[in-house]
């Protein structure tokens, strides 16, 4: 492939266009991302490899958790489509979709980037990135599905106009992106889905004032494990992917989820999305936890030090434990696929 993208801030998006509605709060100073040209310290010992080439579509990959992905597939040679909604920098919302295709192109792996301007509402949005993905690339092969909305309150005090975005955006939106993208992968028998979202628990405590943000992200965890029991032997496979601490992200910031020096790098997760679509054993309709995946492929405590934000001080696995117990997990177990 030739590069198509050279000068990000006069570029179009081809995509129709966002419907903006607030969810986060946009009004304290956002974090500093910066980027490193090298690949992750535990590339190695992850097996990183083999992906070059391969073309991955990230909802939400204009900061955060999804540039972070975006630019850790990169590194591997994977070309990328950034698919998301900010075009325009903003100094209290930092990232666009130009930004980090540049980024990506700037990495010097050969990675080609696709800046997308996507509305995960919107079914003729998805249609029209995953109908460019494939005019432009030949191919996709995977799909992250990281885009998604915050809303931490009981049922009494969510109005159902807050239900409908958080469910349409993450359900429902990464549902259609998936449902799309899963034939493409079936053609050359080679797919990996991803979703950011959490175990499915049947512990009722869990849901305490998180009903209506629960009900939408367990719904896409319900799409991943629904991708790998409907595309079982054909080479594609669907996992979900929850931190174990809090992870440095906008949705981090604005709703002040405490110190930083109690969260990780986004890299973490970063690095298990690369780990999982690079296993080679194909694992496939698992609900993981960063860290204890990243432990199962063979990282020490120490390998991963360099992912918190203070490397002095551990940060709490609060939003794992209650998912690891077994009767909470409802006895899953790794699958191979």
């Amino acid at each position: 492939l030739k590069p198509f993208w050279r000068k990000p801030l006069r570029l179009k998006p081809f995509c129709s266009s966002w419907q903006i509605i607030s969810v986060v709060r946009l009004d304290i100073p956002h974090f500093s991302a910066t980027m490193s040209t090298g690949r992750s310290p535990n590339a190695e010992k992850l097996g990183f490899g083999g992906i070059k080439g391969k073309v991955a579509i990230i909802s939400g990959a204009s900061r955060g958790i999804g540039r972070e992905c975006a630019l850790a597939l990169a590194r591997e040679g994977c070309h990328i489509v950034v698919a998301a909604k900010t075009t325009e920098e903003n100094p209290k919302l930092p990232g666009t979709i130009f930004s980090v295709a540049s980024e990506v192109e700037a990495l010097g792996t050969g990675a080609q980037a696709l800046p997308c301007k996507v509305d995960v509402l919107n079914e003729e949005s998805i249609k029209a990135a995953v109908a460019k993905t494939v005019e432009t690339f030949g191919r996709i092969d995977i799909v992250i599905n990281n885009a998604s909305a915050l809303w931490w309150q009981p049922i009494d005090a969510t109005p159902m106009s807050k239900y409908d975005l958080i469910t349409r955006l993450n359900a429902r939106g990464s549902f259609m992106l998936t449902k799309y993208c899963l034939p493409e992968m079936a053609k050359n028998k080679w797919g990996r889905v991803i979703n950011m979202s959490p175990p499915i628990s049947n512990d009722y405590k869990m849901f305490k004032g998180m009903t209506a943000y629960n009900i939408s992200k367990m719904g896409m965890s319900m799409v991943a494990l629904g991708a790998a029991a409907e595309y079982e032997g054909q080479g594609v496979t669907g996992n979900c992917l929850w931190p174990a601490t809090v992870v440095e992200s906008q949705a981090s910031i604005n709703f002040e989820l405490g110190d930083r020096k109690i969260w990780r790098k986004a890299t973490v997760i970063a690095d298990a999305t690369v780990a999982i679509i690079c296993d080679p054993g194909n694992p496939t309709g698992n609900m993981y936890i960063d860290d204890t995946y990243l432990k199962s492929r063979g990282l020490t405590d120490d390998d991963l030090v360099c992912y918190r934000y203070d490397p002095s001080f551990e940060p709490p696995r609060a939003l794992a434990e209650a998912f690891e117990r077994e009767d909470v997990m409802g006895g899953f177990t790794i699958r191979r696929g």
